[in-house]
Parts: structure tokens; C-alpha cells; sequence
């Protein structure tokens, strides 16, 4: 009878994991598909859950009818330098708040927990007006400055972790040893947190890649524009380009599978680490 029921709970659970593989890859799935149909077919009744033809006719409309070429660098820039600078700063900032107690310390850690739970979009307008007052709209430094100021919070409360599960016996000897403080952090500290460090920079990247609202209120020409911004391009007031958005999806989320397949084992063992407070 035992045996019986856990048959059942075993077969209902992957039931169910199965149910929810489907329902989650489809989306991605039928993305793919539309990018390599032909624009003609695209609409075409019945539809086609595997394309008769394979065309790459969208993908190349995309280098030749448009600059997603040059989005796709624009990206990669912004997305880059935003991830080290924001992670950089978070590294120090967050080890400061992990080794130091002072006043106020709480008020931070409070205030960086904060910024996570307000939406976004409730400070374009200020943000906007600040931006403009500096002479940084449209531009991409203007929009890195953003993105860096975006991501330090949870990246500091982030590594915070990190530090608190670090013995300071490590530190504590290295500048016994005649390391400064500082130089007792990146030779001795960051070398160990080498896993939970390039989670963050990940999670930072991936989150300035990905990023829409900042970056279509911010940039307005085409040679500054973001991928999230150029496929905010494909829909206009009567039509959607379904064939070219599919392709420029498709390119985008590339770059971010490759990252996670290559730092997989370091997102597991950063989380890991930094769940837990030795």
C-alpha cells in the first residue's frame, strides 16, 4: 500500500513538474518558431507549430532594415561597465556595513531594503528632470550613471552576506602579516568571495540588459538606443512586426543563456554561500 502511494505522489509530482515545463518554454518556444517563419506565413491559418519552410529572412531584416547591430553594442556597453562599476562599489560599501559598526548603520541597511520594495517607474519623472538639468539625456553615460545608482542596493545587501559568512580570522591574520585593511580585502577576502561576486555582477548585467523603462525615457536617438528600447520599436499605433520582434527576442536573450551557462556554477555556489551566516 506504501509503496502504491508513493507511486502515485512520484507520478503526480512529475505530472505536474511536466505541466509546468510546458506552460514556462511554449512562450520561448513559439518565439523561436515566428522568428523563422517567413513574414508572409506568420498569419496564416491554421497555424503552423513547426514552419514548413525555414526562412532567416527576419534576422537579416534586422542588420539591413535597422540598426540592431549597433543596439546590440549599445547594450553590451551599458549593460558591462553599469555591472562592474555597480558591483565594485557594492563590494566595498557592503563590507563596510559587514566589519563596521556605527551609527546609523541600520538607517542604511534599511534604506537600501527600501529602494527594492518602490516601483521603478514612480521616480521617471524626477529622474527625468535631474537628468535633463545635467545634460544627460540621451546619453549613454547619463544612463550608466542610472543603472549603477539602480543596482548598488540589492547588490551591496547582497554581497553583505557574503562578508558576514567570511570568518574575520582570514582578514585579522592577513594584516598581521603587514597587509592594510584594504590590501587585506582584495588579496585575502576577494579571492575567497570569488562566487558570490560574479553572482552579483551577473544579476547586475543581466538586470541592465533586460532594462525598458530607463532606458526608453532616457534615450531618444537611434544611435544611443538599448535592445529593450529597439523592441519597444517594433510596435507602433496600428501593427506589430511580429516576424522582427520574434528575431531581435531571440538575439537578445541569447547573450544572458550564454552567461548563465558558463556561470551556472557560480550563481549556485554565490547564492549558497551567502544564504547561510556561518
Amino acid at each position: 500500500m506504501i509503496n502504491k502511494e508513493t507511486t502515485l505522489a512520484r507520478t503526480s509530482k512529475f505530472i505536474f513538474l511536466g505541466i509546468c515545463l510546458i506552460v514556462t518554454i511554449f512562450p520561448l518556444y513559439w518565439i523561436v518558431i515566428t522568428s523563422l517563419k517567413a513574414p508572409g506565413t506568420i498569419y496564416s491559418l491554421p497555424l503552423d507549430y513547426w514552419p514548413k519552410e525555414i526562412s532567416f529572412e527576419n534576422y537579416v531584416g534586422l542588420f539591413t532594415k535597422s540598426d540592431f547591430g549597433r543596439y546590440m553594442v549599445n547594450s553590451l556597453l551599458v549593460a558591462t561597465i553599469a555591472a562592474t562599476v555597480a558591483t565594485l562599489i557594492s563590494l566595498l560599501s557592503a563590507y563596510v556595513l559587514a566589519r563596521f559598526q556605527f551609527s546609523g548603520r541600520g538607517w542604511v541597511l534599511g534604506a537600501f531594503l527600501l529602494t527594492q520594495m518602490i516601483p521603478g517607474f514612480i521616480a521617471l519623472g524626477p529622474l527625468y528632470m535631474m537628468m535633463t538639468k545635467f545634460d544627460l539625456v540621451d546619453s549613454k553615460t547619463g544612463l550608466i550613471l542610472v543603472y549603477i545608482a539602480v543596482c548598488i542596493p540589492f547588490c551591496t545587501i547582497m554581497l553583505r552576506g557574503f562578508f558576514e559568512n567570511v570568518p574575520d580570522a582570514l582578514e585579522e591574520a592577513a594584516m598581521i602579516d603587514g597587509c592594510s585593511r584594504l590590501s587585506a580585502l582584495f588579496r585575502v577576502l576577494v579571492p575567497v568571495m570569488m562566487p558570490g561576486i560574479a553572482a552579483s555582477f551577473i544579476f547586475n548585467f543581466v538586470n541592465c540588459w533586460n532594462e525598458l523603462f530607463l532606458s526608453v525615457t532616457l534615450m531618444n536617438s537611434d544611435e544611443n538606443k538599448t535592445i529593450p528600447t529597439a523592441l519597444a520599436g517594433f510596435i507602433s499605433s496600428f501593427n506589430i512586426d511580429w516576424g522582427s520582434m520574434s528575431a531581435a527576442a531571440v538575439l537578445t536573450v541569447v547573450p544572458t543563456l550564454v552567461i548563465f551557462a558558463f556561470a551556472s556554477k557560480f550563481i549556485v555556489q554565490g547564492l549558497t554561500a551567502g544564504a547561510v551566516k556561518g
